[in-house]
């Protein structure tokens, strides 16, 4: 049976898995901004670019977790701070 400790360390790491994917929805606002996309925004945005940007088949690229495309894009997020408008 679980206690409440684990019950704690449980919401704190799913609290922080939604911050992480919040992130990622944002930094598409961003990625959609800086590459002039008019109809895709957040998430979209960033499976957008990475098709564009790599080649790869949609259904590739909507089929990644969100752990797998903050990796691929960790190097263009790198420095990037949420805008305080989403904070």
């Amino acid at each position: 049976m679980r206690d409440k400790v684990h019950y704690s360390i449980t919401r704190k790491l799913r609290q922080a898995e939604g911050e992480l994917v919040y992130s990622l929805d944002v930094f598409g606002d961003h990625i959609a901004e800086r590459e002039g996309y008019k109809s895709v925004e957040g998430i979209e945005a960033i499976h957008f670019y990475l098709i564009h940007k790599f080649n790869w088949q949609p259904s590739a690229v909507k089929g990644m977790s969100f752990e797998d495309l903050r990796f691929i894009l960790s190097e263009e997020m790198h420095g990037w701070t949420l805008p305080k408008e989403a904070l």
